[in-house]
């Protein structure tokens, strides 16, 4: 069977975030800058082969100091750090709609293994006769195995910036000719 590849489509594609703010509300943001590919046999995204990558530069929480602080060397260090990296190791089927997401997660220069919850939402041909794949992906990683420990305790016990990433995707991938 031949391999096809799919192109995030940037236009219908959110890579968001969420992480816990003084222990008790959870600040969201997402990457405005990305750009990854999948690989597949045919149409089945079993076992498919899956490349992303996001500009740390474009981190965007809706409140600039705030982006400004996760663009420093505190965080993400964007000059020295341009991109955070994705590259799958395994994607499997649970069931029909269900699967489990495994790679290499690389972010601040420091790259480790990560498991995430993927959902298929199935295909469908647009308007303009695009063949287009979507998909709903969830997990969570510790911001610490990556060398982000930047962080502040507070008076009343706990810190500013939980440890723990939330990550929420939402994508739509189109079908290259």
């Amino acid at each position: 069977m031949a391999t096809t590849t799919w192109a995030i489509d940037p236009t219908h594609t959110e890579i968001g975030f969420k992480v816990k703010h003084m222990m008790f509300t959870n600040v969201s943001g997402r990457f405005d800058q990305f750009n990854g590919t999948v690989e597949t046999e045919g149409d089945d995204f079993n076992k498919a082969n899956i490349h992303f990558q996001a500009e740390t530069a474009s981190v965007n929480t809706g409140n600039t100091d705030r982006d400004a602080h996760l663009k420093s060397v505190d965080f993400f260090d964007a000059e020295q750090f341009p991109n955070l990296a994705f590259k799958a190791t395994e994607f499997n089927k649970v069931d029909e709609n269900n699967f489990k997401l495994s790679g290499d997660l690389t972010v601040h220069g420091v790259t480790k293994p990560v498991t995430l919850d993927a959902e298929y939402s199935g295909l469908l041909t647009d308007p303009w006769g695009n063949t287009k794949a979507a998909f709903a992906v969830n997990g969570k990683f510790s911001r610490k195995d990556f060398g982000l420990t930047w962080n502040a305790a507070l008076e009343t016990g706990g810190v500013l910036v939980s440890d723990e990433v939330r990550v929420n995707i939402e994508m739509q991938l189109v079908k290259q000719a």
